[in-house]
């Protein structure tokens, strides 16, 4: 199959790059960072750096297409956390976090619509934290926020690309140990590695639509 992943440069993204290039899936990787993704490259990963905030994406689709004839599989997973109070956040750390959170997935949804072939799954990454109903903590609020626009945008999608087959599905992360966690929470110890996240939104991307659309699920061993 033919994969998209954004986000590859570290922590989940890097692992789900290595799973699906080391299974022979031809993976299309697309961090600002390169620097991991180019120390594993090999003829099924292809690492290409991209802002997904001020990129171009019409030169984006071109790369993607040199690479692959059509996309199976499309992995929404660039984040952005920042951990500041609620009454600290300013105008700036709410655009940042909404259009790399919110409005880069859309945008490389529509950008790919044209490549994805029917039967494709895109895979939002979103957090336990945007699940109405979940615990909230303090300083999360606006990455809550976004997780939670994500989920919402989850569902509108599904619906309106159903008659194109494409079939789109979230999935509520709970707290996994990545570099993003750990420069948000320092000495926080998550229950879960980027490897073992990474295996189960592995699976989850090659046969989930075959079970769900339009479904946000919850990945998460503590109960909301």
């Amino acid at each position: 199959m033919n994969i998209v992943i954004t986000g590859a440069g570290k922590g989940i993204g890097f692992e789900l790059a290595k799973l699906f290039a080391n299974s022979k899936h031809k993976t299309f990787s697309i961090s600002r960072n390169i620097e991991n993704l180019q120390r594993v490259q090999n003829e099924y990963l292809k690492p290409v750096s991209f802002d997904l905030v001020d990129g171009n994406y019409q030169d984006l689709l071109q790369k993607i297409n040199d690479f692959v004839p059509h996309v199976d599989v499309l992995i929404n997973n660039a984040g952005l956390l920042i951990n500041k109070p609620f009454i600290d956040f300013t105008d700036e750390d709410f655009d940042r976090i909404f259009h790399t959170n919110v409005n880069a997935v859309a945008k490389l949804s529509r950008t790919l619509l044209n490549v994805l072939k029917s039967g494709s799954h895109i895979v939002n990454i979103s957090s336990i934290g945007g699940v109405q109903g979940s615990s909230k903590f303090p300083g999360l609020a606006l990455y809550s926020a976004s997780k939670g626009a994500v989920s919402i945008l989850t569902e509108a999608m599904a619906e309106e690309l159903k008659d194109n087959k494409i079939f789109v599905n979230a999935l509520a992360l709970g707290a996994v140990q990545t570099e993003m966690l750990a420069e948000a929470f320092p000495g926080y110890k998550a229950p879960l590695q980027a490897n073992e996240m990474a295996e189960y939104i592995y699976n989850f991307a090659l046969s989930g639509h075959k079970f769900y659309n339009g479904k946000v699920l919850p990945v998460s061993v503590s109960t909301p």
